[in-house]
């Protein structure tokens, strides 16, 4: 079965055929890198994660391109609030970005260019495009017309006379269609700037992700990607400039991930609902939230809830119990041997894996694959089950089926762990450990169970509990952990 991707241009799931056959070329567009990103950027920045590691697994090369914006409105107006230097705080943000991805488990692309290294290009792309009348200037600004482009509105399905009529930006007389935007802005007192045929400015946003994808893809290329709210103006504004500079297609496939609501509202800092990610991840281990954020297929909305995540992180902790059982029979895991670039290449002919790459290849349904991997581990352990009632089941069958779960689940980011330090950081007791007075209550209460104190033996378990500690009574004993929360 071919790879089938949903492009937002045409609204139908379509055969990814790429551009140079076994060879994709991606840009998705990155941060602007003004504040700490949020639980949406982290669901984009995993959903494309996950494509680019899929890609890679069904045996594309793949080069992937995602971009920062380090000069912005946002950018300069907030340095002013904090008394920095513009690109010293896009700097501090590009750091935190970085540091946050790394603990979510996402990869760096390929390349990953800052608007404010690719000025050059952008101005003769704006030369270009004025020759070409797609654009003009008015007073140090540069503006598209978008009239001038016969397709504009093609991308998000807007026709330009009803965007006119239902038009509610702001009168600017220096423009001549309302829908115009700005290629070129020139320079307020004090912002940053460059010299250009125009005078002292700097480029309009849309105008980075053309000249940065051209730069490093070319001017056409199979997989554009970002969050939804991105579709129009950015995208529509980005693909009209980059074909009337090109005269060429741009993107092919343009894929977009939905919105994320927290406890059903949409996020906003007036509401005190606006959740960055490293608030995320101070209270739920990386991934928690990666599984969280994959749980729903990538298009659909997903509201973030604090129950909902919770329901996945104890269903996550099953799945790392079953490994640390298997370790327990089988020994751990080696090294090497899951994750190789072109490992789900061709038909794969265990029935598991044949599974997996049919339900990604039907538009990256990590919703399904995930129920698919919890539908595995439930099988493993109805095989040790078996073992132990006194069936005979090869440890070698048992060592295989592990390889196939883990190299379906680390294509989408997870069961990175071993066992015991995921279990272990997941358990967070109050204050300093005491071993060994639990070791002495444990003792003490299995000296009441043998003398048949069972009143005393729950006081102790009770004590225990509050203390987040949970008592496993077995055939070799009690054992102890600390609770997971």
């Amino acid at each position: 079965m071919p790879i089938m991707l949903y492009n937002t241009a045409h609204r139908r799931k379509e055969v990814f055929h790429p551009l140079f056959e076994g060879r994709v070329g991606m840009y998705v567009c990155g941060v602007t890198v003004y504040d700490y990103c949020h639980i949406g950027h982290a669901r984009s920045a995993i959903v494309f994660d996950v494509l680019a590691k899929y890609l890679r697994a069904r045996g594309y090369e793949l080069t992937y391109v995602r971009n920062f914006t380090d000069v912005d409105d946002k950018i300069i107006d907030r340095a002013r609030q904090l008394g920095k230097d513009p690109a010293d705080l896009a700097q501090e943000f590009i750091d935190a970005f970085e540091e946050d991805m790394a603990r979510l488990g996402v990869g760096k692309a390929d390349r990953e260019p800052r608007a404010t290294e690719h000025i050059g290009d952008m101005i003769r792309m704006i030369e270009i495009l004025m020759e070409k009348g797609f654009a003009y200037e008015s007073d140090g600004d540069v503006f598209f017309s978008v009239e001038a482009f016969q397709d504009y509105g093609g991308l998000s399905g807007r026709k330009l006379e009803e965007m006119k009529a239902g038009s509610r930006i702001a009168v600017d007389r220096k423009k001549r269609h309302p829908m115009d935007f700005a290629l070129w802005k020139s320079a307020k007192p004090g912002e940053p700037c460059w010299e250009s045929p125009w005078g002292p400015g700097r480029p309009g946003w849309h105008m980075e992700c053309s000249v940065m994808s051209n730069r490093f893809l070319g001017p056409t290329f199979d997989i554009h990607g970002g969050g939804r709210d991105l579709l129009f103006p950015h995208h529509e504004n980005e693909r009209a400039q980059s074909m009337a500079a090109n005269g060429a297609d741009f993107a092919r496939y343009w894929v977009h991930n939905g919105f994320v609501t927290v406890e059903s509202e949409k996020m906003s800092k007036s509401l005190g609902n606006f959740l960055t990610i490293r608030d995320a991840l101070g209270a739920y281990h990386p991934e928690v939230l990666r599984l969280f954020l994959l749980s729903k297929h990538y298009r659909s909305p997903l509201d973030f809830s604090r129950d909902a995540v919770r329901d996945l992180q104890a269903g996550l902790v099953r799945i790392y119990r079953t490994l640390q059982r298997l370790e327990e029979r089988i020994g751990p895991e080696p090294a090497a041997g899951t994750g190789e670039p072109g490992a789900l290449s061709g038909n794969p002919e265990d029935p598991f894996l044949t599974q997996f790459v049919s339900l990604m290849d039907d538009d990256l349904n990590t919703a399904a694959a995930t129920g698919l991997i919890f539908e595995k581990v439930k099988e493993l352990n109805r095989r040790m089950d078996a073992i132990d009632s006194g069936d005979e089941v090869r440890e070698d069958e048992l060592v295989d089926e592990r390889s196939r779960l883990l190299l379906a689940a680390r294509v989408l980011g997870l069961l990175n762990h071993p066992p015991a330090e995921f279990l272990e950081s997941l358990a967070r007791p109050a204050g300093e450990p005491d071993a060994e007075r639990i070791d002495r209550l444990v003792a003490e209460r299995t000296e009441a169970r043998s003398r048949k104190e069972w009143q005393r033996a729950d006081e102790i378990r009770d004590e225990l509990q509050k203390e987040g500690v949970i008592l496993e009574d077995g055939p070799g004993g009690t054992a102890w952990r600390y609770e997971i929360r």
